[in-house]
Formats: structure tokens, C-alpha cells, sequence
């Protein structure tokens, strides 16, 4: 008797063994979790390999392996300055916010969130400071969780022909499921797994694509000559990097790297390492991983301009934004059963970055908000219940605002992320490198920082420049302005600032 395996069913069995991997980390890490901080911050044990992939892997979310192949393939090269931006943002977050981060958030009242960190660095008695930073993180996570929802539903429509909604739903559950048991841990060594796994698959589907079509096609002149995707003529500025772009296109693309500054998914890391000096190894590991999957990402895109050339008879799903253009290479090039393990790793991108932010709005919802405003002494258990309990309520809300999405990925994405880059960055730098911030200036930066995104983001403004630049800019101005409008810090802050500092550069506690 014949019983042949189809193709979907293969995909099943590649993507059931994948969540069961990362349900057993989630049940292993919740064995290890029985403190509070742990569930918050892994007891700040994380190794410099462990950060550096976890972090990579938050980071870059679906657009890695969607929204960034599928630009490419529309506009060219000349929409490879984010990622040229993001892996320059990238060393530099490692090289100069890590060690003293790490430092100074044990140093400061051993804070493990960084809305916490802020008051306790600038001995904010008001709160105003936290609950601001906290709200900042609601608004701008909830698009941020919503768009990795997006990026589920048009995984699941790709893979299997199926439902967006049961796609986006079944993705969320699994998501929220390991998070909830396993918290800071089971996030950090998930996405470091699926870290691996999109590093395999970038460099897998590129190279498996160009030997099939092998010496027939000039992968270098193609896209310029003959038609593909949504140019039945040809793109003749296709390997142009800076033909068809503005000079303030440029700039905002690069500028995708000062968001690295403010994002609390990510920085959260450099909190979690062991000590400050493993912070130089982290930045070696993730400038290496960030490098090749650009390159992977960059590569799916141009041999994809002959590829669906050379096969006719295979198109793009996404026939819009052409996002999925990765999951329907990996699909056509292997064995189903190696296909559907390398489409995990798109899988694995949208659940790390989710996992990531969702367990960061937890500890803005429970740390920072709840925490400061009850007057009753909570236990250790009971925080950790109700982290888990805020996980699931903002995924609820994320699945309802991506139920029917408006945008792309890459722009929900980029919105989120210039939030975060112009309320955070500009405060969390002057708090690690400016003695002279001072609660006023702080509050004044973070909210001129997020009214100027909101602002310039939903106007044409932001067709022409990237809503972080100016975000930024007028974050830290005012900052500045107010800060040294106002009260100098007190003795006790200076001094703390400076034993903060040795700290970073000595890497001993």
C-alpha cells in the first residue's frame, strides 16, 4: 500500500516539530524561573552568545526574511540603506550603550526594566517619569506586536493556502503560550534558536536558487532588462544605489540605526548579560549575524528577479508588496520536509520579536505601572501571575488591531521603531553619558520624541524623510534645553554616574 505524503502535510510536520522545540524551551526554562527578576530578566545570566543571537532575532522581526526581500524586489538596492543603517546602529548600540547599561541598572537600584532604570537613575520621587516611559511602551508595541501578527497571518496564507485569521491566530497562541510559562529565559534561549534558524535559511534559499537556475541567467543585468514582479518593462535603476532615491530617502534609511538606541526589546539584553565586559563579545556575534543576513536577504531578492523569470508557471503570492517572496522560494526550491524547516525561519522571526515585546509590555504593565500604584507588598508568585496574565491581554488587543491590516509589514515595522528610536534613544543615551540630564529634561525629550513620530508619521512629511530623523533631533534638543533649564542633579546622582562608569570599563561587581 502507497500512502504518499503531499506537500502541506510535510510543512505540518517541519512546523509542528519546530513549536514543539520551542514549547519544551518554554516548559525547560520555567523549571529554572522561581524569582520574580528571573521571570523579568534571567537573573542576569545571559552569556554574550545568548544575548547577542536573542537580541539579533528580536530585532529583526518578519521584515528580515518579508518586508525587507520584498522592498528589495519592488524599488532595487537602493533600499539596502536600512540595513546598512541597522547593522552600523547595531555595533555601535553593542560597542558603547551595552557595558554601561549593564552596569548602571544593577548600580541604580538594581532595576530590571528601563522605564524603572530612568527613575531610579534620575531619583524621579514623582513616578511621572516611569509611568510616561511606560505608556510610551504601550502605544508603540502595540503596533509593533500587531504588525509580527500581520506577518503570521501572511506566513500561514503563503505556506498553506490557508486562513490569514487562523494563520495570525495559531502563530499568536503558541507565541503567548511559551512566553507565558517560561518568561525572560525561554524568550532569550527561543530566539536564540531561532536566530540559527534564519541565519541557515538566508543563506540556504539565495544559494539553493541560484545553482537551480544556474549559468543560464546574468543575475547582475536581469532585472534591468526583462520583466519581473511589478515591472512588466524591467527595472533599469535596479542595481542603482542611489538612482531613483532621494538624498533624504538615503538618510532615512540609514537612520533606521539610531533606533537601536531606544528599543527596549532589544537593550533589555545588554541588562541580562553577566557582566558589563561581555558586552565587546556580543557586538563581534552580532555584527557577524547581522552582516550575512542582510546579505542573505539582499541575495533572495535579486536572484528572485530571475527565478520567477526562469519558472513562469511560479508567481508570488503576494502579488501587492510581494513579501513573501522568501517563503515561496523556500517552498519551491526543497524537499518539502527541508522546505518547511527552512520556512521556519520565518516563523521564527515574527515569535521572537512578538515574544520579546510582549514580555516587555508585560513588565511595563505590572514593573512599572501596577507596582508603584498598589500599596500592598506582592510576592514574588503573584507578579509573576500577573506578567503572565498581561501577556495574554496585549496579545488579545495586537490580534484585534491586526485582523484586518492596512499597511505593510515593513511600515508598521518602521512606525514602531521610529517611536521607540526618538522617545528612548536621545534619554537613554544622555542617562548613560550626560551627568547633566535631569528628571524634567527626560519627560520633556521622551514625549517631544513621540508626538513628532505621530505627527510627521501620519502626514506626507513622511514620504519625503523617515519620521526618526526629525523625532531624534527634536527629542534631544529639548532634552538638552530643558535639562540645563532646570535644577543640576544632586551629589549623590553624580557620584553614582561615576561609579557606574568605572564599572562599565572595569566589568566588576
Amino acid at each position: 500500500m502507497n500512502v504518499s505524503i503531499t506537500e502541506h502535510t510535510w510543512f505540518i510536520i517541519a512546523i509542528i516539530l519546530y513549536m514543539l522545540l520551542m514549547l519544551a524551551i518554554g516548559y525547560w526554562s520555567y523549571r529554572q524561573t522561581d524569582r520574580y527578576d528571573e521571570y523579568m530578566l534571567a537573573g542576569r545570566s545571559l552569556g554574550p552568545v545568548v544575548a547577542a543571537l536573542s537580541a539579533g532575532a528580536a530585532d529583526m522581526s518578519g521584515w528580515l526574511l518579508m518586508g525587507l526581500p520584498g522592498a528589495l524586489f519592488v524599488t532595487g538596492l537602493s533600499e539596502i540603506w536600512i540595513a546598512v543603517g541597522l547593522c552600523i546602529g547595531a555595533a555601535v548600540n553593542w560597542r558603547m550603550v551595552a557595558p554601561r547599561l549593564r552596569a548602571y541598572t544593577e548600580v541604580a537600584g538594581n532595576s530590571i526594566t528601563i522605564p524603572s532604570f530612568l527613575e531610579n537613575r534620575l531619583r524621579d520621587s514623582s513616578h511621572v517619569l516611569r509611568i510616561v516611559a511606560s505608556l510610551v511602551i504601550l502605544v508603540f508595541f502595540t503596533f509593533y506586536v500587531s504588525s509580527g501578527m500581520v506577518s503570521g497571518g501572511k506566513y500561514f496564507e503563503s505556506t498553506f493556502g490557508g486562513s490569514y485569521l487562523d494563520g495570525m491566530l495559531i502563530i499568536a497562541f503558541v507565541t503567548v503560550a511559551y512566553t507565558f510559562i517560561g518568561g525572560f529565559l525561554a524568550v532569550s534561549y527561543t530566539d536564540t534558536v531561532q536566530g540559527m534558524i534564519m541565519f541557515g535559511a538566508l543563506v540556504l534559499v539565495p544559494i539553493g536558487a541560484y545553482v537551480l537556475i544556474g549559468g543560464d541567467y546574468d543575475i547582475f543585468s536581469y532585472a534591468t532588462q526583462h520583466p519581473y514582479g511589478p515591472h512588466p518593462s524591467g527595472n533599469p535603476t535596479y542595481f542603482s544605489l542611489f538612482s531613483g532615491i532621494s538624498a533624504a530617502a538615503i538618510i532615512g534609511n540609514l537612520a533606521w540605526g539610531l533606533g537601536y538606541f531606544g528599543q527596549p526589546h532589544i537593550i533589555v539584553r545588554f541588562m541580562a548579560l553577566r557582566s558589563p565586559k561581555e558586552a565587546r563579545s556580543g557586538m563581534f556575534v552580532t555584527v557577524f549575524w547581522m552582516v550575512i543576513c542582510a546579505l542573505g536577504a539582499a541575495g533572495t531578492a535579486l536572484v528572485g528577479t530571475v527565478f520567477f523569470g526562469a519558472y513562469p508557471d511560479h508567481t508570488v503570492t503576494d502579488q501587492t508588496s510581494y513579501e513573501t517572496i522568501f517563503l515561496d522560494m523556500g517552498r519551491m526550491l526543497f524537499h518539502p520536509l527541508i522546505g518547511g524547516l527552512v520556512l521556519t525561519a520565518v516563523l521564527a522571526a515574527i515569535m521572537s520579536t512578538m515574544a520579546s515585546q510582549l514580555l516587555v509590555v508585560s513588565s511595563a504593565l505590572i514593573e512599572d505601572l501596577y507596582k508603584i500604584t498598589t500599596k500592598r507588598t506582592l510576592s514574588d508568585g503573584l507578579l509573576m501571575n500577573l506578567s503572565r496574565t498581561a501577556v495574554v491581554a496585549v496579545a488579545i488587543i495586537a490580534a484585534l488591531l491586526a485582523i484586518n491590516p492596512s499597511d505593510s509589514i515593513l511600515s508598521l515595522v518602521g512606525f514602531a521603531w521610529a517611536g521607540f528610536g526618538s522617545a528612548f534613544g536621545p534619554v537613554i543615551l544622555a542617562s548613560l553619558f550626560w551627568k547633566r540630564l535631569t528628571v524634567p529634561g527626560a519627560i520633556a525629550g521622551m514625549i517631544t520624541g513621540t508626538v513628532i513620530v505621530f505627527a510627521w508619521g501620519n502626514s506626507v512629511l513622511s514620504d519625503w524623510l523617515y519620521e526618526i530623523v526629525p523625532g531624534f533631533i527634536g527629542a534631544g534638543l529639548v532634552l538638552i534645553v530643558v535639562s540645563l533649564l532646570t535644577k543640576s542633579p544632586s551629589t549623590h546622582i553624580l557620584d553614582e554616574f561615576d561609579q557606574a562608569k568605572t564599572l562599565a570599563v572595569s566589568g566588576d561587581f
